[in-house]
């Protein structure tokens, strides 16, 4: 997933200062998913549970991250892409609600993790995490391609 952030960055970065700013949340949502799945290079020296206090400010960056993109940064892409085109709108609608269906396993993670009073629930942290490791690859996926499009109005625009 990191490998791909870079490519976005390489591809995207620099062209709009919203952009960059999710890029970077995304970015920083990565580092601590990493973190508390125990995925190199943050590997602990013995492999251990994450603090309970750990999952909840993940917890916290991810529905941050989830929220941003519904709140600010979709429709400001849909919007941009309108002005290049009534097929570029349209596939850009056509990811909102593809994105929208990953949106359930990071608030379900959520609801789980942030309440956690006891350490007992993060016996299925690594199962959980696995989960949304997928939805939230897929999401990517599909967050680019919404940038994709963004980016061929605005290739399109400077030409």
């Amino acid at each position: 997933m990191l490998t791909k952030l870079e490519k976005a960055e390489q591809k995207w970065g620099g062209s709009n200062k919203l952009v960059d700013q999710w890029l970077q949340h995304r970015r920083n949502l990565l580092i601590q998913y990493f973190n508390i799945a125990g995925l190199a290079p943050y590997t602990a020296p013995e492999k251990s549970l994450p603090t309970t206090e750990t999952v909840k400010q993940f917890c916290a960056q991810l529905v941050d991250y989830v929220s941003e993109g519904h709140f600010e940064v979709y429709d400001q892409v849909v919007n941009e892409c309108e002005k290049s085109g009534e097929s570029s709108k349209a596939r850009a609608q056509q990811l909102l609600p593809q994105i929208s269906e990953t949106t359930d396993a990071a608030l379900d993670f959520n609801d789980k993790y942030t309440e956690v009073e006891s350490d007992d629930v993060l016996m299925d942290l690594d199962a959980d995490l696995s989960k949304l490791a997928q939805a939230m690859e897929t999401r990517f996926a599909f967050e680019d391609e919404l940038l994709e499009q963004l980016y061929e109005h605005h290739s399109k625009a400077a030409s």
